[in-house]
């Protein structure tokens, strides 16, 4: 065993009283932050000592401690115990006592209370936190997690994000108000045709459509676009083709286990993902999807739209989306998996037996009420809340107001309902 690691591996046990565990294995892992930073951490299963010869790979026996570390700053990034049973009396605190515990908390992740983290809610033997700027919202935002079984024993701190240092943030005072956005408040104005099983129908509905708003109120940032990967190469090419392949594609089995050696870990080697890719590479993709839509979607030629690309796990990823279709919750699209060495398609993902069910659906009913009438109606629902988002572009969080609403209006009859009913 690599001394560093080995030196590692006594120190979390000795931080978290695993006196009475054993390691049973260990993994080095990394991966890659909003900033374009590579993360190495040290994830390390410890058996309880009276667990002798396990030799089951499926799942770990109870009682069992995966915790893994940050490499380099030594931080906690998660420590589960599994079916929440822990025998360390070393790590226990009084869930009535939330300051004692908030200490503790600053303490393993250097971050400060009120201005980087906040208490969100409780829930039975369970704190969780999100992150904050200053008391404002952040996106993407981060989140604390922490649980105790019934005596006070720690069974679950997770961190998740990224918790900026101050030099990453434009602070500024904020500005916006609603009267100053309801032009864009009508641009956001959807009309969606909502999956309601339990009737088995579509209901058409008017529904604003998240977005956030600069705090200049002359440009935005997309809500879609921390759902995908952080660093996809956005594009909108249409994808056609005057030939067909007549061979059938055979999907290969992908490998996404990452050997990573402690000298890469030590030596903060760069992620490969992180990579850009180059105009060349987006041609032989685009050559090689093309290739595989004229076997797999033969007859689709000019229907679907290559939205992005992005590595990942060593792929090259490419997301499809269909270039006409109906304003719905659920999209028709396809994920390709590109090897980045011949970007030959290797496998595939279509959400089309995912979306079987809506299709199946109850057509939508007869539209009744205008836009004006459902913005009318909204107006007094729609929110506008303050947020520190991330702009990749500038590479700084900016502050923006978030635009949403939590209702909506039936497009059939005017009724005002909650968005969580349909």
């Amino acid at each position: 065993m690599d001394t560093r690691i080995k030196e590692l591996i006594n120190f979390t046990k000795e931080k978290y009283c695993l006196h009475e565990y054993y390691l049973h294995t260990f993994d080095i892992n990394r991966s890659t932050t909003i900033f374009k930073d590579t993360v190495y951490s040290l994830s390390m299963e410890w058996f309880p000592n009276h667990i002798k010869n396990w030799d089951d790979e499926t799942y770990n026996p109870e009682g069992t401690a995966c915790i893994e570390i940050d490499i380099h700053s030594r931080k906690t990034k998660h420590v589960i115990f599994s079916e929440g049973i822990s025998t360390v009396d070393g790590m226990t605190f009084d869930l009535n006592n939330r300051d004692e515990i908030i200490k503790w908390i600053e303490k393993e992740t250097g971050l400060n209370y009120g201005r980087q983290f906040e208490f969100w809610k409780e829930e039975e033997r369970e704190l969780h936190f999100k992150e904050c700027i200053d008391g404002v919202a952040v996106s993407p935002s981060g989140y604390i997690e922490l649980k105790l079984d019934k005596v006070g024993r720690l069974t679950l701190f997770s961190v998740y994000g990224q918790f900026p240092s101050e030099k990453l943030v434009k602070q500024e005072k904020y500005l916006l108000s609603l009267e100053q956005v309801e032009k864009l408040a009508k641009e956001q104005l959807k009309l969606v045709e909502f999956p309601v099983i339990e009737q088995k129908k579509l209901v058409p509905a008017f529904a604003i459509e998240e977005i956030y708003i600069k705090n200049n109120c002359f440009s935005t940032l997309p809500f879609e676009f921390f759902v995908d990967d952080k660093f996809s190469l956005q594009m909108d090419k249409v994808i056609e083709w005057d030939y067909n392949i007549q061979k059938t594609f055979q999907g290969k089995i992908l490998s996404l286990i990452e050997n990573v050696t402690p000298d890469q870990a030590f030596q903060c080697e760069p992620h490969p993902d992180l990579r850009p890719i180059t105009e060349e590479e987006i041609k032989k993709c685009v050559s090689n999807i093309k290739k595989f839509l004229s076997q797999e979607y033969t007859n689709d030629s000019g229907k679907w739209a290559l939205k992005s690309l992005y590595r990942e796990k060593g792929y090259i990823h490419a997301t499809l989306k269909a270039k006409e279709q109906k304003e719905c919750v659920f999209k028709r699209k396809v994920k390709l998996f590109i090897d980045s060495e011949t970007y030959q398609v290797l496998n595939y993902m279509d959400n089309k037996p995912f979306l079987k069910m809506y299709m199946e659906l109850e057509e939508a009913e007869e539209i009744k009420v205008a836009k004006e009438e459902a913005l009318e109606k909204l107006k007094d629902f729609v929110k506008l809340t303050p947020y520190y988002v991330y702009d990749f572009e500038q590479g700084y969080y900016v502050l923006c107001g978030k635009l949403d609403c939590q209702y909506a209006v039936k497009a059939n009859n005017g009724e005002v309902v909650e968005l969580n009913e349909l």
